[in-house]
């Protein structure tokens, strides 16, 4: 049995971070504030580290930003509906914020599944995967572990 979306506290730093744009979007409605490019993907490597028990590799490691026992990882973070892969890895785990202080594991399992069901290559050499599509794919590939949740080690 595969366990909903686990939850993990975002540091307080990165609250702050997320609070900040949350009274920039009610004060000025229709213009976007979201944070994005490092800074999200450094925000969701350390998260996931910290909530899985990590080791990071050096920043701009080709391929995988991670790994543990079972071998390496590529992680990625949203606060949207989707996210986009160059390419496939060993194994993907996938985070979303849901508010200042939480971010959801929406998916922990193998690369290769997530890369053959997202959408055709873009034009900027990119895969599109909605975390929606994510959450099936997981559900429907029965993928579950020891630790209780959907990563398939």
């Amino acid at each position: 049995m595969i366990e909903p979306s686990r939850r993990v506290a975002l540091p307080a730093p990165v609250a702050k971070i997320y609070e900040a744009v949350e009274e920039l979007s009610r004060l000025y409605p229709g213009r976007p504030f979201t944070p994005d490019g490092h800074l999200v993907g450094s925000i969701g490597e350390v998260i996931a580290a910290e909530a899985l028990g990590l080791t990071l590799y050096p920043p701009s490691q080709p391929g995988h930003d991670a790994f543990d026992e079972h071998g390496d990882i590529q992680i990625k973070m949203t606060a949207g509906k989707a996210i986009s892969m160059y390419a496939t890895c060993d194994r993907l785990v996938v985070l979303r914020v849901v508010n200042p202080h939480e971010a959801e594991i929406v998916y922990d399992g193998p690369g290769a599944i997530a890369w053959e069901s997202a959408g055709p290559i873009a034009k900027n050499g990119q895969r599109r995967i909605s975390l929606s599509r994510l959450k099936t794919v997981a559900l429907t590939s029965n993928l579950n572990d020891e630790r209780g949740t959907n990563a398939g080690f």
